[in-house]
C-alpha cells in the first residue's frame, strides 16, 4: 500500500516534465541555469524545477518598422515605414545565439530598422527618396543582415511600406501631378487632331491628283482622236481633192440654171455617178 503512494508524485512528475516541440520549433534545455542539451521536434522530457526548456521558431517572421517622421535631406519632415522578414536558422549554434546573444530580437531588429531608415532618407531629398525606393530597400537589407549574423537570424527580406511627405507638401505634389497629366492629355489631344487633318489633307491631295490624271487623260483621248481625224483627212482629201474641186465648178454652174451639154462617156459624167453611186451604162445599153 505504501507502494501507491510514491506511484501518485511519480506519475505527477512524470507527467509535469513532457514537452512537444513541434516541426516549426527548437528548443534549448537548460539545467539548473546551463545550457544542457538541443531539442529537436518531438517527445521531450525534463527534471521539473530544475530543467527550463527555451524553445524558439524557425519559421519566417515579419516585424514592422512603425511610421517614424525622418527629416529629408531638402528640410521636409517624412513619414517612413518599412517591414523587415527574417527568420532564426534551424542549427544548433544559430538557436542558441538568438536566446544568448541578443536580447528579444525582434525587438532589437525593430530598433536597428528605424535607425538605419534615418541615417540613409536623411541624406536624400524626398524625391529621390521616393523615386529610390530599391535602392533604400537594399541598403536596409545590406545592413540588418550584416548586423544580425550572431544573433543566428537571416534577414529574408526589407520592404519600404511608405514614405509620405507633410500633408501640405502632398497637396502641392498631387496638383503638380494634376498639371502635368492635363498637359499631356492637351499634348496627346492636338496630337490626335493634327492627324486627323494630315489624314483629310493627304484625302484630298489624293482626289487633287485623281481630278488632274482624269483630266490629263481625257485630254490625251481627245488630242489622240483629233490625230487620228487629220491622219484619216491628211489620208483621204488628198486623194480626192480633183475631184472635190469637179464637184465644186458643177455645183457653182448648177445654181445660176446654166444648161450644159456634158458629151456622153466624159470625165464629169463618171464624176457625177460616182459621187451618187450610179454606175455609167455600158455603150449596148445606150
Amino acid at each position: 500500500m505504501n507502494y501507491i503512494y510514491l506511484i501518485f508524485p511519480i506519475a505527477f512528475l512524470f507527467l509535469l516534465g513532457i514537452r512537444i516541440i513541434r516541426p516549426t520549433q527548437r528548443g534549448l534545455i537548460e539545467r539548473l541555469g546551463k545550457y544542457h542539451n538541443f531539442a529537436h521536434p518531438g517527445f521531450h522530457w525534463i527534471i521539473p524545477f530544475i530543467d527550463k526548456l527555451y524553445i524558439v521558431n524557425v519559421t519566417e517572421q515579419m516585424v514592422d518598422a512603425e511610421p517614424q517622421e525622418i527629416i529629408t535631406n531638402d528640410n521636409l519632415n517624412a513619414s517612413v515605414d518599412a517591414q523587415v522578414y527574417f527568420r532564426v536558422k534551424s542549427d544548433e549554434e544559430s538557436v542558441k545565439g538568438s536566446i544568448y546573444n541578443v536580447n528579444n530580437y525582434k525587438w532589437q531588429i525593430v530598433n536597428l530598422a528605424r535607425t538605419t531608415l534615418r541615417n540613409i532618407i536623411g541624406t536624400l531629398t524626398l524625391k529621390s527618396a521616393n523615386s529610390e525606393r530599391g535602392k533604400i530597400n537594399a541598403e536596409l537589407y545590406k545592413t540588418l543582415h550584416n548586423e544580425t549574423q550572431s544573433w543566428g537570424i537571416e534577414i529574408v527580406r526589407t520592404e519600404l511600406k511608405q514614405i509620405d511627405p507633410p500633408k501640405d507638401v502632398q497637396e502641392t505634389m498631387n496638383k503638380v501631378v494634376k498639371a502635368e497629366n492635363e498637359k499631356i492629355a492637351a499634348i496627346d489631344s492636338a496630337t490626335a487632331a493634327e492627324t486627323v487633318a494630315d489624314g483629310v489633307k493627304r484625302a484630298k491631295i489624293k482626289e487633287a491628283e485623281g481630278f488632274k490624271q482624269s483630266k490629263i487623260l481625257h485630254a490625251e483621248g481627245e488630242a489622240e482622236a483629233i490625230r487620228l481625224v487629220n491622219e484619216a483627212a491628211d489620208k483621204y482629201f488628198i486623194g480626192n481633192a480633183q475631184l472635190l474641186r469637179k464637184l465644186e465648178a458643177l455645183e457653182a454652174s448648177l445654181g445660176n440654171n446654166s444648161k450644159i451639154v456634158i458629151p456622153t462617156g466624159t470625165e464629169l459624167v463618171n464624176v457625177i455617178g460616182e459621187m451618187a453611186g450610179i454606175l455609167p451604162l455600158n455603150k449596148k445599153q445606150k
